[in-house]
């Protein structure tokens, strides 16, 4: 009886603090410090990884960069604070950062126990397997009795106990809470596998020290709608961070790029004038900025920063970088994918 009283205590004090944390207007916050504050990985190629000289790139990066430019007019007014897995919405339920932009699963548990709002799926993803070569296996069926690393503190440890229970395998777990350690274990052979979301798995590969001798085995065992996380209790700062990816897809369905934006301004057709905030003959603007704390014309802000969804997507980790990812489910919905965004009206 005791432990039910602390757990319920405990889940209550989190939850209030989570809510002191996120009532005192996270926009208004950001406004004023003049920056967004950005949970990422500790390094993950395509999606979130600095440089020798600390600059920032990849999709979850792109994301943050948006916010930014929504806000600001400045994609630069953005600080990133590396995460690991295990340390990730501690961060965020704290007010560490603001938003975190870090590859994390969408699960309902994360959705409701623990404080947090999950505002889109970034990236649509599922759980898979790498494996060296040399070893001959080409499926994950083929696995029993393997030692697997992993990362701690995450959904994939929960996803691989399922697969090899469901399909009466035994294994042994090697979890370490730094992701690059987690590969380095990998690469230094105290494991036979490496399991992670399908995506890190090609960005990690390309990390080893002779990539050419891993594959990913084709079975995806899990759904991984990874995305961008806020704290619950601010809706005016969930709308800001919802809206600026729903922004992203509905640029890239009208055809809006870094590239055409200011000629698209030019255009009389009403959903890209509402998109674009162009304003109409008697002088009001057609957009909903405002209704989020936003200047009219946000979406033409966060497009000259980072361009549409599909230009942040091909830029980080498309067929034209060494990740070589084809859109698959991240495509538009009118694309056969899953990417949809409601009407900005």
């Amino acid at each position: 009886m005791k432990r039910k009283v602390f757990s319920w205590m405990l889940g209550a004090a989190v939850s209030m603090a989570t809510a002191a944390t996120a009532s005192a207007g996270t926009l208004e916050d950001v406004k004023a410090k003049g920056f967004v504050q950005c949970g990422v990985s500790q390094g993950l190629a395509g999606f979130s990884i600095a440089d020798s000289n600390n600059n920032w790139t990849g999709l979850d990066v792109d994301f943050c960069r948006a916010v930014a430019a929504a806000i600001f007019n400045d994609p630069t007014k953005v600080k990133f604070t590396p995460l690991s897995a295990k340390e990730r919405f501690t961060a965020l339920q704290s007010g560490e950062v603001d938003i975190l932009s870090r590859n994390s699963t969408w699960t309902m548990s994360r959705d409701t126990s623990l404080g947090l709002k999950f505002a889109g799926v970034m990236y649509y993803d599922g759980q898979g397997f790498m494996v060296k070569k040399s070893m001959g296996i080409d499926s994950a069926l083929k696995l029993d009795g393997a030692t697997v690393c992993t990362n701690t503190g995450t959904t994939t440890e929960l996803n691989l106990a399922d697969y090899f229970k469901a399909n009466n395998m035994k294994y042994q777990v090697v979890a370490i809470e730094d992701s690059n350690q987690v590969r380095q274990a990998y690469d230094e052979g105290r494991c036979d596998i490496f399991t992670t979301d399908q995506s890190g798995l090609y960005a990690e590969r390309l990390a080893l020290k002779n990539p050419d001798d891993h594959v990913v085995l084709p079975e995806i065992i899990s759904k991984e709608p990874l995305g961008p996380v806020v704290r619950q209790g601010d809706d005016a700062w969930f709308n800001v961070v919802k809206w600026t990816y729903f922004a992203l897809l509905t640029a890239e369905e009208d055809g809006i790029t870094k590239a055409n934006v200011d000629e698209m301004l030019k255009s009389t057709n009403p959903e890209i004038q509402r998109v674009l905030g162009v304003k109409n003959a008697d002088g009001t603007a057609a957009g909903f900025g405002t209704g989020i704390g936003l200047d009219e014309d946000w979406v033409v802000h966060i497009v000259k920063a980072v361009g549409n969804y599909g230009e942040v997507f091909e830029r980080n980790v498309g067929m034209s970088t060494p990740l070589k990812i084809a859109r698959g489910k991240n495509a538009l919905w009118k694309d056969g994918g899953l990417q949809y965004a409601p009407p900005i009206r």
